[in-house]
């Protein structure tokens, strides 16, 4: 770590430090905080000319104590008119993201795009940023782990600022305590950071977080992550050879695509994923066997996450090799037939209220004169609702303002509202961009940082078949009613 000072214009910038564990473009993010000159304006001079942003700090030849020059004008502060109209510009940084509709991007520090994409889609779910908000730096218990401690925070303070700018963020704090956490995300390659597994960041980040939010601002056992994400999922074991049969649950995060030379659509592919074979010591034959694992969901989330199993070991070239096949996936998912018998007689009555709402809703299109129902006693939250994050019962208001018990039920309907998608031929190369559903029902596709508006119907194009981003994560919001 080496501390320098960096004269720009008329300013002097003492004590700053630079970490020549990092490329210089992550020094130079520092810099844009402190003087708002992006990056790629930045003319910083050093010993052989400009520094770039990939460079060596080992060939820069940087002293403790030096004196840096940097050229570069900041981005123009508009000052508001004193009379006339005001413009989105003139407005408070705040205001400005509400007019934007969308929040910020992320800057990338050197291969992160994996990270960027995995924040920007989950910084999509309310309850979880509402979880994240709720926890303080002395909401940590015994059970917590300090690194996971910060984490949390670090994740809660980036959602924050995240919803606050227009400018793109630099996630440095965040970042540093991601690879403390988790080292293999720090792996090094000719002195760079090397590109990761997107999945892998989203399943560790949320496994980091459930400990944490777990009750986090409620003195009930709450487990916010688990409600949010948690798959339930209960499996018969049988083995044809000897008749044996077991059966066992567990809980996922997410569900698995499946690709095969079969499989062209999402739903396929999840079928596929929730039979397997497996080979294990048999008791009755006192050898090896082979045993068939046939898995139902057995409790369902508010946000339904699905991976295409998209890569694979390829031992002739020792590395992860891309599945490129195209699966098409669409903006609505049920997975009513994926349930267990027992799930699916929960989610009968709430269907058939689900349809009979939605029916209705044509109906008043067509006369909007008979808009009022008579009927108070259900209420539809279609996938862009708010809806409780525990899926228990939740107290709503009537008409008169009297406060009425109620409880949201879930229907096995999803509504697509993040795809992280990667583009390239190997997990450990290419990049990772997220495409996001806005509350306003604009898509958003955050490429690092730069947000850029989508159709909605380019969205289901994403679904592979060459070198286009394509598919890798996608996430469905739970269409609810209340009863």
């Amino acid at each position: 770590m080496l501390t320098v000072s960096v004269k720009w214009q008329k300013e002097l910038l003492k004590a700053v430090e630079i970490d020549t564990s990092q490329p210089p473009y992550v020094f130079k993010c520092q810099l844009y905080d402190l003087t708002g000159v992006p990056p790629e304006r930045q003319k910083i001079m050093v010993k052989g000319g400009l520094l770039k942003d990939d460079a060596d700090w080992s060939t820069v030849g940087l002293k403790q104590g030096q004196k840096l020059m940097m050229m570069g004008t900041a981005d123009e502060v508009v000052k508001a008119p004193e009379k006339g109209p005001v413009f989105m510009e003139d407005l408070p940084e705040e205001e400005q993201v509400v007019s934007l509709g969308h929040s910020a991007g992320l800057f990338n520090l050197g291969n992160t795009c994996y990270m960027n994409s995995t924040v920007q889609c989950l910084h999509s779910v309310p309850e979880l940023k509402s979880s994240l908000v709720k926890y303080s730096h002395s909401g940590r218990n015994n059970d917590v782990d300090q690194t996971s401690h910060m984490l949390t925070i670090a994740t809660r303070d980036l959602f924050g600022e995240l919803d606050k700018s227009v400018k793109p963020v630099a996630p440095m704090q965040f970042w540093t305590l991601l690879r403390k956490k988790y080292p293999q995300f720090g792996q090094l390659h000719n002195g760079a950071f090397m590109q990761q597994d997107a999945e892998e960041c989203w399943t560790q980040l949320l496994y980091t977080l459930s400990q944490p939010l777990r009750s986090a601002g409620s003195s009930e056992n709450i487990d916010t992550v688990k409600d949010l994400f948690g798959i339930d999922l209960a499996s018969r074991i049988h083995c044809q050879e000897s008749g044996e049969e077991t059966s066992e649950t567990e809980s996922v995060y997410s569900l698995k695509c499946h690709i095969s030379q079969e499989v062209n659509r999402l739903h396929e592919g999840l079928k596929h994923a929730l039979k397997s074979e497996l080979e294990k010591a048999s008791p009755a034959l006192g050898r090896s066997a082979i045993y068939l694992k046939e898995s139902r969901i057995n409790g369902l989330p508010r946000y339904l996450t699905i991976q295409f199993v998209r890569f694979f070991w390829k031992r002739e070239s020792n590395q992860k090799a891309k599945i490129l096949r195209k699966v098409d996936y669409p903006l609505e998912l049920d997975v009513y037939d994926l349930c267990s018998d027992e799930l699916r007689k929960q989610l009968e009555g709430p269907r058939q209220i689900l349809r009979d709402e939605e029916g209705k809703k044509l109906g008043l299109k067509a006369n909007e004169k008979s808009s009022s129902s008579k009927d108070d006693d259900v209420k539809m939250i279609d996938g862009e609702g708010s809806s409780n994050a525990s899926g228990e019962s939740t107290v709503t208001t009537s008409q008169e303002g009297v406060p009425s018990d109620k409880e949201t039920r879930l229907t096995g309907i999803y509504d697509l509202v993040a795809v992280l998608t990667h583009k390239g031929r190997s997990a450990d190369s290419g990049h990772y961009v997220a495409w996001v559903k806005q509350e306003s029902g604009k898509w958003i596709e955050f490429d690092d940082d730069n947000p850029i508006p989508q159709r909605e119907e380019d969205i289901v194009k994403l679904s592979g078949g060459g070198d286009w981003h394509m598919a890798y994560i996608c996430m469905y919001k739970a269409r609810t009613v209340l009863m």
